[in-house]
């Protein structure tokens, strides 16, 4: 429970997070988000991209964290995965608590119809999606030798352009870690860019059914 409770007291602050966490924690907390429903509320983009900049300042060697940090992240998707594939149905059945929201399971499910295999990659750059994603194709009866394709794929693409974005920052531009703040909030921005997309492409493709019906109904 005291380790809990530090996880959550430091959520606020990042740079305060890994320095608590370190290797182990972090690879905890990717394992968690990625693997296990109760995890969609941990961060994911803004913590990797503040551990490759504490990585530039020799804090972590980024090269040990990402090696452990995409290992954590394909072997978190696989067990989303067999959720999915174990509990089927069931879960969409299920009530909302305080660590469970239907809703983010049926968002996931409607991004998981329109885009297939993948989904599981895109969902990795999309906080909430990428912790249900696994859990909608497990559900869905995705063939796994298909699923871990884009597991491997996503996760390592995921974990490396993340470091490496935060890594580079702290090497090239001088003074980058006292506007972490900044850089955590762009990240953000750029993470939900996917869901925009999505919600321009859905209202676009709405409003042409639309238009379609009302020019055959006046034909």
């Amino acid at each position: 429970m005291e380790t809990l409770s530090e996880l959550f007291a430091n959520l606020s602050d990042l740079p305060a997070l890994i320095k608590w966490a370190g290797y182990v924690g972090l690879t905890a907390i990717i394992f968690t988000e990625t693997g296990l429903l109760v995890g969609f509320f941990l961060p994911g983009d803004s913590l990797l991209v503040t551990a490759g900049l504490l990585a530039s300042q020799g804090f972590l060697n980024v090269y040990i964290l990402g090696g452990l940090l995409t290992v954590a992240a394909i072997v978190g998707d696989s067990v989303g995965y067999s959720i999915g594939k174990a509990a089927g149905p069931h879960l969409f059945k299920r009530e909302d608590s305080f660590f469970f929201n239907k809703k983010h399971l049926d968002r996931a499910h409607e991004f998981y119809l329109r885009h297939g295999g993948k989904t599981i990659v895109i969902a990795r750059f999309v906080p909430i999606l990428r912790t249900f994603a696994p859990v909608v194709a497990g559900a869905a009866n995705m063939p796994y030798r298909r699923f871990i394709f884009f597991n491997i794929a996503g996760g390592t693409f995921w974990i490396w352009s993340m470091l490496m974005t935060g890594y580079v920052l702290g090497r090239y531009v001088p003074g980058i870690s006292d506007h972490i703040t900044i850089v955590i909030l762009i990240v953000i921005a750029l993470s939900l860019v996917p869901i925009l997309v999505e919600y321009l492409k859905s209202r676009g493709s709405h409003e042409g059914s639309v238009i379609r019906d009302q020019s055959t109904t006046s034909d």
